[in-house]
């Protein structure tokens, strides 16, 4: 008897062709979009920080062919994508899962908009019901549908979130899932204070916004009071950061933020407290020394992203 082939394993991410549903407008700076799609039955359901791509219609609305409409290419598309001429290869961008609700076959997702927010924020800023694009995303039905996450923190009791306005849909969706018992310390710094709004309290949470905007008085710069409430923060629960900490000295490479990318997702190790770190590249590479460095948290305790660079575009290929 002829043995039968296993069945091919599905790629961990998939095209899909989407179309926007609804447009809501969530503060001066953020705004969020809801996508349809007949395949989003099987969109990964995962949540959390889990990243995904948008690739953007040109002016005119076309997109290129990444093979959406090809299950049978679906794990080829960046590969199909670099392969393209530079004159019909739409731009991507990364964000993240906000919520997905497959039954309803819908798809959330908040953007940045507003104030030098790239093209990914200035084209959401601009979108409308019924536009289409092509988001690739987790595939359920396959057996590596967790990558593109970073939220690692296993049994910890007391976790840390910090991030600027990049990083509030990942944050959100990380205290969507905070399991019973966790209790979270989180800051967010935003461009105003209209902005505070895009996540809801918790109750497992202590949430902090920090504006840059301030009433008569100069915009801080980008980071500058996020750095000041996690130094305030870290100050007051030495406790804290001593159960995490490393048990022999580190050493920490210094990252050129400017040439290179700052991104640590360790894998993970059981202990009572973990902290996450995304945002603007600088701002988080001075956090991140602040806790291994200067508190000497165990660096495997530490995810730490460095989203975007100041004055550097996304690179997509």
């Amino acid at each position: 008897m002829t043995e039968l082939a296993p069945p091919p394993v599905r790629p961990a991410y998939r095209p899909y062709r989407a179309v926007v549903q609804r447009v809501e407008r969530l503060s001066p700076h953020f705004a969020r979009l809801t996508f349809s799609s007949p395949e989003f039955e099987h969109f990964g359901t995962a949540g959390l920080d889990q990243r995904i791509k948008l690739i953007l219609p040109f002016a005119d609305g076309s997109l290129c062919d990444i093979g959406q409409d090809d299950e049978e290419r679906h794990g080829d598309w960046y590969d199909i994508w670099r392969g393209l001429p530079d004159a019909v290869r739409n731009p991507f961008r990364t964000y993240t899962v906000r919520r997905i609700d497959p039954r309803a076959r819908e798809l959330t997702v908040d953007f940045v908009v507003h104030h030098d927010a790239g093209p990914a924020g200035t084209w959401a800023e601009n979108a409308r019901g019924g536009e289409e694009l092509v988001i690739v995303g987790p595939d359920e039905r396959s057996p590596h549908a967790r990558g593109g996450i970073d939220w690692r923190p296993l049994h910890a009791s007391r976790v840390l979130l910090v991030g600027d306005e990049t990083a509030v849909p990942a944050i959100g969706g990380i205290l969507d899932g905070l399991p019973h018992g966790v209790t979270a310390d989180v800051f967010i710094e935003v461009p105003c204070a209209a902005d505070a709004g895009v996540i809801e309290p918790h109750a497992q949470a202590d949430i902090r916004w920090i504006s840059r905007e301030r009433e008569g008085l100069p915009e801080r710069e980008h980071g500058e009071g996020l750095i000041e409430a996690v130094t305030a923060w870290a100050r007051e629960h030495g406790e804290v950061l001593a159960l995490a900490a490393a048990p022999r000295p580190q050493e920490l490479a210094d990252v050129d933020v400017d040439v290179e990318m700052l991104w640590d997702s360790p894998e993970p190790i059981e202990g009572e407290f973990y902290a996450w770190i995304a945002g603007e590249a600088a701002t988080i590479k001075i956090l991140r020394r602040l806790l291994v460095s200067g508190h000497g948290v165990d660096r495997r305790r530490v995810a730490f992203m460095g989203y975007w660079r100041r004055g550097v575009a996304e690179r997509t290929g």
